[in-house]
């Protein structure tokens, strides 16, 4: 239909004969969810020793708690069996180097489209923003008392995750 996606198509294809996840049941086995950045160098499962059918990941740009990730922390406790949920920015993350006027500005630059009216979640002080993160969510009424909540940050360039609150 769109040769943009052929080798796309072609490699799930070749994924398909292999597949042996049917019968997953949903549920997140080691009972944890987290919340980490879109950026392609993370791993998510991996980093923390986990598998297919451990666990709820959640992508956002920054690893912020934006309102669709928190729905789906609250939906993963209350029908999914979380009850550990880690927010995990990274190091050198473009969320983390300005905020969001600094990154309207460069997508004005690239495309010159105005994107100021978007909350792109940006924030130069990357551990104050997840500290923030981490709050609001320990004390969210469907989450507190029901999941630990803990914040950390994961380094690109070392493969380690630091607990930071």
């Amino acid at each position: 239909m769109n040769s943009a996606f052929d080798d796309l198509l072609k490699a799930n294809r070749e994924y398909a004969e292999r597949h042996s996840l049917g019968g997953f049941d949903g549920i997140a086995h080691a009972g944890v969810a987290m919340v980490t950045c879109m950026d392609s160098r993370i791993e998510p499962l991996e980093m923390i020793g986990l598998s297919v059918g451990d666990a709820k990941i959640l992508r956002t740009p920054g690893g912020r708690l934006t309102p669709d990730a928190l729905t789906g922390c609250i939906l993963g406790v209350h029908l999914l069996g979380v009850d550990r949920i880690l927010i995990v920015p990274h190091t050198r993350c473009a969320m983390g180097g300005g905020d969001d006027a600094d990154l309207a500005r460069q997508v004005r630059e690239a495309t010159g489209a105005d994107v100021s009216g978007l909350r792109l979640g940006a924030s130069p002080d990357q551990l104050a923003r997840l500290a923030e993160d981490v709050v609001r969510l320990r004390e969210h009424p469907l989450i507190a008392g029901r999941a630990k909540v803990g914040g950390f940050r994961y380094d690109v360039d070392t493969g380690e995750v630091r607990e930071i609150c």
